[in-house]
């Protein structure tokens, strides 16, 4: 079953005489299950497409599923896109994002509540997925306490507080060494075939990639198909 898929999907910025063009024409899709990256430059529209995906931008064109719900249709289609992000999809920032003040099982238990789950439940199931993700061991602790890598982890685990169908990573492993990123990676992996999630990496990243169903190369906002983990070092390194 697909869990996201894109048609004809365009990005233009206006500002006053100026056109820029973040997405042109883009198609994509990802079934459950799947684990995609989309790999290009800084700049070449990774992060506008992902941002698209979760209703967070815009689109100029183009049509936008997620889960069976047709959400953008050359305009958005009255989907109530505040309940399609909060029920639906999670988002690993590149930056983590957690909320300083929280503690590492309170940032986790946030999502739960807004997702009105009672106390007790919320407790539950957030010290369930950070003992999932070997985290558990630091609830206690505040952000600003623990490492990077560790930090990463606790935005996967917010990230899957709400059974997301869809999965969303932007630059996950760009500030971590290359062996923590490539841990991060493999957890990824592994969270989509456990729970049938489509998880869709954005990433710079080449060394990143290695195990991945499928592989979009993306430059200057324009998406070539789909290519194989295996046919990787085909793709030309200039657009890596």
């Amino acid at each position: 079953m697909e869990a996201v898929h894109v048609e004809n999907l365009s990005k233009i910025y206006r500002r006053g005489d100026t056109t820029t063009v973040a997405l042109s024409h883009v198609a994509l899709s990802v079934e459950r299950g799947e684990l995609v990256a989309v790999c290009g430059p800084s700049g070449s529209g990774k992060t506008t497409l992902l941002t698209c995906i979760c209703c967070i931008n815009e689109p100029t064109e183009g049509l936008i599923e997620v889960d069976g719900n047709r959400i953008y249709e050359n305009g958005w289609t009255g989907v109530d896109v505040r309940a399609m992000r909060l029920h639906k999809m999670g988002v690993i920032f590149q930056a983590y994002n957690l909320i300083p003040f929280l503690t590492v099982l309170e940032n986790v238990e946030l999502i739960l509540a807004l997702n009105r789950f009672s106390r007790r439940a919320s407790l539950e199931k957030a010290m369930w997925l950070l003992d999932y993700l070997e985290i558990a061991h630091r609830w206690r602790y505040y952000p600003t306490e623990i490492s990077g890598g560790e930090q990463q982890r606790v935005g996967i685990a917010r990230a899957l507080a709400n059974d997301p169908a869809v999965l969303l990573a932007d630059e996950p492993t760009a500030a971590l060494d290359t062996e923590r990123g490539k841990s991060v990676m493999t957890l990824l992996r592994r969270l989509s075939r456990e729970k049938n999630t489509a998880v869709i990496v954005v990433t710079h990243d080449r060394r990143m990639v290695e195990g991945f169903d499928r592989i979009y190369q993306i430059a200057d906002g324009q998406i070539r198909n789909g290519n194989n983990s295996h046919d990787v070092d085909i793709l030309s390194s200039s657009h890596l």
